[in-house]
């Protein structure tokens, strides 16, 4: 007979990690499984670390509530739990005639989200304004959001874990999910380790296994396919510059083009300038069972120049190097711009399976959402 607790989450990244800290208390016996052998060695691991104000997504989506909620509800988390984090402002930049224009929408619909406090609300500054904040930087304008921070995310996700062990919760690293189907009011779920196949039932089984969260969902029997929506991997690089620390103390963001926020300048917890993403498509049936390739190419630094030296004139020739790579896990439902790809948190109430939670396309904002994130999880779930 298959040992039974309450709640199974698949993946222990900070999604997954936030959502086992909400639900511990009441579960009662809470099972994280994380096929990695560490927390949040996927896409919580290769990212930014950007605590995002809100701004740039479409009101009403989840997106932009779950960012603009978690964001609010990260900070009181970081300083009530001790998480190494700066609210260091970020400046978006408009460096052409045509970008002044889009300046003014990201304000509207900052506005539109909810972003109107004196300490969340967006300030337009003109080139000189700009300019006296950071001395070697250029632009036609800015806006300045207040709001935006920098986080440690590992030590983010240690103290949401170590959250839901004091409340029973148990992490299984090296084990993987290998399928899951109905048991009564229940699931039984397979699960493979070092020491070979087990089963195990639960209640409650919510899938926050990012980049494999769709090879999840194509494990559970009764789950229609049609509720699972197509994965599509974009690669992000990122760049350092060799020998120096670049002269700002503010994130800088072009104004957002081609479906994404462009090659931004941020900061870590060490003061040290980083460049990037970029986008690289990648096949994610060709990599499922794979690990993704992260290596860099020395070579995308080409197209970095340029984008750089838009708001960075200074950059020197041959300073950058590669630093890093990350994979966002997008959802494949065409269209374009920032707003083609939503959240999606998939329940009882669309699959018809009680208990069973799902999260697909979870990338950024997705560290500053995650709180807010795990609330809506504990709320699907509730009626059971």
């Amino acid at each position: 007979m298959a040992e039974r607790i309450h709640t199974i989450v698949i993946g222990a990244g900070i999604v997954g990690l936030a959502i086992a800290r909400r639900l511990a208390p009441q579960a009662g016996e809470l099972l994280i499984l994380e096929r990695a052998d560490a927390i949040g060695t996927g896409t919580s691991s290769r990212n930014s670390e950007v605590i995002h104000a809100g701004m740039y997504y479409a009101p009403g989506t989840l997106k932009a509530r779950s960012c603009v909620a978690g964001r609010r509800m990260l900070y009181d988390y970081c300083r009530t739990h001790g998480v190494e984090h700066r609210r260091v402002g970020k400046l978006i930049v408009a460096t052409e005639p045509a970008h002044v224009d889009a300046l003014g929408a990201i304000a509207e619909r900052a506005v539109a989200n909810g972003l109107t406090a004196p300490d969340e609300a967006l300030q337009w500054l003109a080139a000189d304004a700009a300019h006296a904040l950071e001395p070697e930087l250029r632009c036609l304008a800015a806006l300045w959001s207040p709001a935006t921070g920098i986080i440690d995310t590992h030590a983010l996700m240690l103290a949401c874990l170590g959250d839901a062990e004091r409340d029973g919760a148990v992490l299984s690293t090296g084990t993987a999910f290998v399928g899951a189907s109905r048991d009564g009011d229940g699931w039984r779920v397979r699960t493979r380790g070092a020491d070979g196949e087990f089963e195990l039932a639960c209640t409650h089984l919510v899938n926050a296994a990012g980049l494999q969260a769709q090879h999840v969902a194509a494990g559970i029997e009764e789950l229609d396919a049609r509720h699972v929506p197509p994965a599509l991997w974009l690669k992000g690089n990122y760049f350092t510059v060799a020998g120096r620390r670049p002269p700002f103390r503010h994130l800088i963001y072009p104004v957002p083009s081609g479906g994404g926020l462009g090659v931004h300048l941020t900061l870590d917890m060490g003061g040290q300038a980083r460049f990037g993403p970029d986008t690289e498509s990648v096949d994610p049936d060709a990599a499922i069972h794979d690990a993704p390739d992260y290596r860099v190419d020395p070579r995308r630094a080409d197209v970095f120049y340029e984008a750089i030296r838009s708001y960075w004139p200074a950059l020197p020739d041959g300073a950058l190097q590669p630093a890093y790579s990350g994979m966002r896990p997008k959802l494949a439902r065409g269209g374009a711009g920032l707003d083609a790809n939503d959240f999606e948190i998939s329940g009882p109430e669309r699959h018809g399976l009680p208990g069973l939670v799902q999260l697909f396309g979870i990338e950024s904002p997705g560290i500053t959402a995650s709180l807010a994130l795990a609330e809506q999880v504990a709320r699907m779930l509730r009626p059971d």
